[in-house]
């Protein structure tokens, strides 16, 4: 388990660096907002939005990947205010699985003008991810916890239950280059609940097997968010790329 623990440190250490990718040179000046930060959610890495930074800052967004700490809910939530803090201007701020935990309350932050739920949790005011994740019936016994207090996704059902629309060669490597998260990072809820104010955008990833659709859908009805639905898997930043990208430009367009 000491693997783990040195895999979360490192997580850490990437979130307190992190990059912010300008627009390509010749790209066209967007209308809206301009800045895009994007936080990826459990047992994967920033590395997977490489398809939707390339979309976005080819039509002239800048693109800040972080890679939270995943130790606590609060840590992340202060990587993820850092990174909004350092743009000039606007931001959507974008979450995938449990990173909408975190742009739940990170978007409290006034340069935060939308966000947006790719497959994502979207908890209010003291729901955490175990709480959101047991109101219905789970399709994936893929979560296991380690005796030092981290969750990671078992390697033998990554291809199947994560990311089952992607090609094995490529699940096989994400499986074990996975980022863990801490216990007590899925047990702790939001102080502050950006969407009750704000304009948000809701991405159903219609094949997820590690976030219910049904709660995605009455997560996002809930709040009020412009739904969209994909034919996707928990993956849906991978295997769909065009089709995420194409909400954060709407979210960015409509943003006031």
């Amino acid at each position: 388990m000491r693997i783990l623990s040195t895999l979360t440190f490192a997580a850490a250490a990437l979130a307190v660096s992190g990059a912010t990718f300008a627009a390509a040179p010749d790209a066209p000046t967007p209308p809206g907002v301009k800045n895009i930060v994007i936080v990826h959610g459990a047992f994967t890495d920033g590395s997977g939005w490489r398809a939707v930074h390339d979309i976005l800052i080819h039509k002239g967004y800048n693109v800040r990947i972080v890679q939270p700490p995943m130790t606590t809910l609060a840590e992340d939530v202060a990587a993820t205010s850092n990174a909004v803090i350092g743009q000039t201007g606007p931001v959507v701020l974008v979450g995938h699985g449990y990173g909408g935990s975190v742009i739940t309350e990170a978007g409290a932050r006034p340069k935060v003008k939308a966000l947006v739920y790719v497959a994502a949790f979207q908890p209010d005011v003291g729901e955490s991810v175990t709480q959101l994740e047991g109101s219905m019936p789970k399709l994936t016994d893929g979560v296991v916890k380690t005796i030092d207090g981290h969750y990671y996704f078992d390697p033998a059902k990554y291809g199947t239950d994560y990311a089952g629309d992607l090609v094995s060669n490529r699940t096989d490597f994400m499986a074990v280059s996975q980022v863990t998260a801490t216990v007590a990072t899925f047990a702790s809820a939001p102080f502050t609940v950006a969407w009750h104010n704000k304009p948000t955008y809701g991405i159903v990833a219609t094949d997820d097997r590690v976030i219910n659709p049904d709660l995605q859908r009455w997560m996002y009805k809930r709040a009020g968010s412009k739904v969209t639905e994909v034919k996707a898997s928990h993956a849906i930043e991978i295997s769909q790329p065009e089709a995420v990208a194409k909400v954060i430009e709407e979210a960015a367009l409509n943003a006031k």
